[in-house]
């Protein structure tokens, strides 16, 4: 028996970093909003303290904030002619659970997109000619330019207390930022971090080459900062707990630390966590969501919350699941290349990392942080000519370790034993004289690569799974190729005593070795109704008072991680609905 809940002005699906914006912003309009959590609650104070959050085993090897793939997950196949399975456990990427979602464990990595990047297909044609795209690569343009949504980087920019240095501001170049970044209006609310040695290392080997090096836009303040909520972030103590964990002493930006305890204590604001949502109840003749279901994981006992709006803030995967499951949107069809729900899924390509090594140079990998490396944008985005390459993309270049913890970082040169004696003399030698340098490379949509219901296997709750059918494409090897090749060149300028030279090898996407978690598409945001999920507003086209935010509405995935994007979106979606929803429900763009 479902029991059936009083109406509330608005229900936020998921709170982690979209839903708490959202939440935030429509309790400050004054409408009354629920948040449902599938995991538990979590809050800094009382969950990630020493000396329990310095747990390797608890929080990096077993997974403990990530989401329970006995629960939930998603079955993979590489092409519509195999069989999907299921992912028994996670590996390639780590979606969050309980409450801060990703946000509570991520590194901390806050870009801004390129200008070129919110027009990639418009750029790309204008600037090669529009028969140089592939047919079946499917990108296309945001409907959001990089002038529009540059306020909204600063305020999320301004929420998680950025270190970085500004290499574009108002239009002027400024060396030692990022001198391929959009024009900014305002530097970054911290400066940069401390740079390490490998940083240092780095840095002087790029400038060799004539590349252009700057500090990681880290959402690790370097100095003690209250954002413009009030809420107050620590400094960074370089602990090299980030990825994985929560942070100890309130430093790195997250949800449960820049933004839930000021919407906890309105009174306009109820979470109820342990909210596993099951679907939502979608009216097609009123062209409106009309309520959320969810079961108590506790009690098991189920739910329905009636909404007047509804926000849908979870991860890419729960996104497109809600949707599909739900019968919202038409489902993406790769044969007639018709429908939008699940088109344009894309993950994100790593080239092969360089390790380099130093006899005499010590560089103390367990003192850094998440977001600590000093970085190149020579390569990234169409930053440099492709003419003749046969590739479109890049990757931006960093080296700085994120962590030395014991057992998941034991450097040795290629050609050591995996395990034994020479094993550990190895481990013992280098462990502190050596470091990564790596390129995370972008991955543009393909017609091919989509997501849909399985029809086998399901979870829980007894829906389908989430079927991804995803592989590497032609476009993703030889970005990865011509990525790893500079990686090389910028090792060899290092003069190390050794170096594990890079070799990229072909193969299969794999959900078994950590990549990223930086999954994005299946309701992306576009102009057309027949090819996007919501409009530039990221309000969906079959349903006016839905609304979709997180890396679920990106049209491809640039090479930088999402989160500063969908930050911005989320306060983008936010300004739209209370200075133009509010006044007159509604859909906000008529196709």
């Amino acid at each position: 028996m479902t029991t059936k809940l009083p109406e509330v002005d608005v229900v936020v699906v998921g709170v982690g970093w979209t839903g708490s914006i959202l939440a935030r912003e429509l309790t400050k309009a004054g409408l009354r909003v629920v948040g449902l959590e599938r995991g538990p609650r979590r809050t800094p104070g009382e969950d990630f303290t020493v000396p329990s959050i310095r747990d390797d085993l608890k929080y990096a090897v077993r997974q403990e904030l990530f989401q329970d793939t006995q629960m939930e997950t998603m079955s993979l196949r590489h092409a519509r002619s195999e069989t999907a399975l299921p992912v028994r456990r996670l590996g390639a990427f780590l979606p969050g659970t309980g409450l801060g979602g990703a946000g509570a464990h991520w590194n901390g990595v806050t870009w801004r997109l390129l200008p070129t990047d919110h027009k990639l297909r418009t750029h790309l044609s204008e600037r090669y000619g529009a028969q140089a795209i592939p047919d079946d690569m499917t990108i296309t343009d945001y409907p959001v330019s990089y002038d529009e949504l540059e306020p909204y980087y600063d305020r999320f920019e301004k929420l998680c207390g950025v270190s970085g240095k500004a290499g574009n501001l108002r239009g002027k170049i400024i060396d030692g930022g990022n001198v391929f970044e959009g024009p900014r209006q305002a530097e970054y609310p911290n400066p940069p971090l401390e740079q390490s040695v490998a940083g240092a290392t780095f840095e002087t080997a790029v400038k060799s080459l004539g590349y252009h090096p700057f500090p990681a836009p880290s959402s690790n303040a370097s100095r003690v900062y209250t954002n413009p909520e009030g809420l107050t972030m620590g400094a960074c103590i370089y602990c090299g707990h980030c990825e994985r964990f929560g942070c100890e002493s309130n430093a790195k930006a997250s949800p449960g630390v820049s933004i839930l305890p000021a919407l906890l204590s309105d009174d306009k604001f109820e979470l109820r966590c342990n909210a596993y949502v099951k679907d939502l109840v979608h009216d097609k003749t009123a062209r409106k969501v009309k309520s959320v279901r969810y079961v108590d994981t506790r009690s098991g006992e189920d739910y329905e919350q009636p909404a007047s709006l509804v926000i849908l803030g979870a991860y890419v995967f729960t996104n497109n699941l809600l949707l599909l499951y739900s019968g919202i949107g038409e489902p993406y069809d790769p044969v007639t290349g018709k429908g939008s729900v699940g088109k344009n899924y894309c993950y994100q390509v790593g080239a092969a990392g360089v390790t380099v090594f130093f006899e005499d140079k010590e560089v103390n990998p367990f003192m850094a942080s998440g977001a600590h490396g000093i970085m190149i944008d020579d390569f990234n985005g169409d930053n440099f000519d492709h003419g003749g390459l046969g590739f479109f993309g890049g990757a931006w270049i960093q080296a700085g370790p994120t962590n030395g913890r014991p057992i998941l970082s034991r450097p040795v040169p290629a050609g050591t034993p995996r395990w034994g004696r020479d094993w550990k003399r190895a481990t013992a030698k280098w462990y502190n004289h050596a470091f990564n340098i790596g390129g995370s490379c972008c991955n543009y949509a393909h017609r091919e690569n989509y997501l849909d219901l399985d029809p086998t296997y399901r979870d829980a709750l007894g829906r389908p799974l989430i079927r991804m059918t995803y592989n590497f494409k032609e476009n993703d090897y030889r970005v990865a190729e011509y990525v790893t090749a500079v990686l090389g060149r910028i090792g060899r300028a290092m003069n190390p005593t050794l170096i594990n030279t890079p070799a990229y090898r072909r193969g299969n996407f794999s959900a078994i070795p950590y990549q990223s978690t930086h999954n994005t598409g299946g309701t992306i945001l576009g102009t057309d109704p027949k090819e996007s999920v919501v409009n530039r507003y990221l309000q969906a086209w079959d349903a006016d008072n839905l609304f979709i935010v997180g890396a679920s509405v990106f049209p491809q995935n640039q090479s930088y991680n999402p989160t500063g994007t969908v930050g911005a979106l989320a306060y983008w979606a936010a300004d739209a609905i209370t200075k133009q929803y509010m006044k007159s429900p509604g859909p906000l763009v008529h196709a």
